[in-house]
């Protein structure tokens, strides 16, 4: 624990400027590993018909800029081919208001993109799931979505990657302190167990600036453990809420790659910087660590299914009697509609944080239900781990990892700020 302890400091602007270029695909690179085998399976008629007859007609007003039916049935036909959660006609039109937000501060920026970095994206996001951009795009032809529809949803990220350099670059300071931490958590992470509290804040539409205001505050007040589980019984709406957050011991292994690194920053009793995830941000403190000196660096792949039910207990009862593992669940969601039901196979690190934390406290065939979307409960089940020998990471990637993970949270920050900012309104 002492080697987490050395306080060099040192400039980084230019790693900095790379992982904010880096920071913007990250949402795209965990959606496209599913989209080769997503795609075959949309077809018109599981787009709901719910679009206005005239799609070119305006649909919202972002300021002085138009979202059109059009553009958000385009959106909405994207969405569904990535398998993204939710209503897709209700996700697309909120992507669609993100975008306008992102695209008018990158105008006051003065911020523009040349046609060889947008075609560079869309190789880089089509390469993900093992295809060129032409390749893709003929992919999603095939289902009535257009050449401009990809490249908007691209080029809407990367001007947004370029907003948040521009505002946030030279403010992320990364000691080599931070470094040797993540390392460890990098290098080692079949060595070493946690137990750690969790304080999960949620942050619904529209309250992600406030949430993370009291994130920070409260990351900043909190001294101890009882602080923290006083805190913990009074914000936090994790089913742990009643026991002051505190978790089993939990192999960092298994944790995605932002809240293992947030954990292993930390010394015993320190609690971490906000650690954003899908509608909360979630403090954690570590109360101990061990370590397994002998045990080699793995990777680790996990396969986990996810299983829309109705929020009742008797039901969640019944379906816990009678699933056993992820095969049992196709049963238990035949003549349901397609999206109730999604197998997902990824590596732990890439798993959403939500999800994650979640998944990280099961064994195969076990199941949790503490998660929650569009009036249904969210059943997800651990099917299996894979664990293969991990390759040596590099102290630089290390440093953009870590810069990664402080840009995140700022960038959704500023994210709220425009959107409080702006005059949203039907025409």
């Amino acid at each position: 624990m002492t080697g987490w302890r050395r306080k060099r400091r040192a400039k980084t602007r230019g790693k900095q400027e790379r992982a904010a270029e880096a920071m913007a695909f990250s949402f795209m690179k965990r959606q496209a590993a599913a989209l080769a085998c997503s795609v075959a399976m949309v077809t018109m008629s599981q787009i709901g018909p719910g679009m206005a007859q005239d799609l070119f007609a305006p649909r919202i007003y972002v300021n002085d800029r138009v979202i059109t039916g059009y553009e958000v049935e385009q959106r909405a036909k994207f969405l569904q081919v990535l398998r993204a959660p939710g209503n897709p006609e209700d996700e697309a039109l909120k992507a669609l208001i993100e975008d306008r937000l992102r695209q008018t501060e990158a105008d006051r920026l003065d911020l523009t993109l040349t046609d060889e970095e947008v075609q560079q994206g869309m190789e880089e996001f089509a390469s993900r799931a093992n295809l060129t951009a032409e390749g893709l795009i003929a992919e999603l032809t095939k289902v009535d979505i257009s050449a401009e529809t990809f490249r908007d949803f691209v080029a809407s990220g990367l001007l947004w990657r370029k907003a948040v350099r521009a505002r946030f670059v030279g403010q992320v300071p990364v000691s080599e302190n931070d470094i040797d931490r993540a390392l460890e958590a990098s290098a080692r992470p079949r060595a070493l167990q946690v137990l750690v509290s969790e304080l999960v804040i949620s942050s619904p539409e529209g309250e992600g600036e406030a949430a993370l205001a009291l994130a920070n505050r409260l990351s900043n007040e909190i001294t101890g453990e009882g602080s923290f589980a006083a805190a913990a019984r009074q914000y936090s709406a994790a089913p742990t809420a009643g026991s002051g957050g505190r978790l089993d011991w939990v192999p960092l292994a298994n944790l995605p790659e932002a809240i293992g690194a947030a954990v292993l920053a930390l010394g015993p009793g320190e609690v971490s910087d906000p650690v954003v995830v899908p509608g909360a941000v979630v403090l954690f403190q570590l109360r101990d660590v061990a370590e397994d000196k002998a045990a080699e660096p793995i990777a680790v792949t996990v396969e986990w299914a996810e299983f829309l039910v109705p929020d009742d207990a008797t039901e969640i009862a019944r379906l816990r009697a009678e699933v056993d593992s992820c095969m049992d669940l196709y049963g238990q969601a035949n003549g349901l509609p397609e999206d109730r039901l999604t197998l997902t196979t990824q590596p732990a690190g890439d798993v959403p944080g939500d999800v994650g934390l979640e998944l990280a406290r099961l064994d195969p065939g076990e199941n949790s239900v503490a998660l929650t979307r569009g009036g249904f409960r969210r059943f997800l089940m651990l099917c299996g781990r894979e664990e293969t020998l991990d390759e040596p990471i590099s102290r630089d990637a290390v440093r953009e990892s870590v810069i990664n993970q402080k840009l995140e949270g700022m960038a959704e920050g500023y994210l709220e700020e425009l959107r409080s900012a702006a005059i949203i309104r039907e025409p």
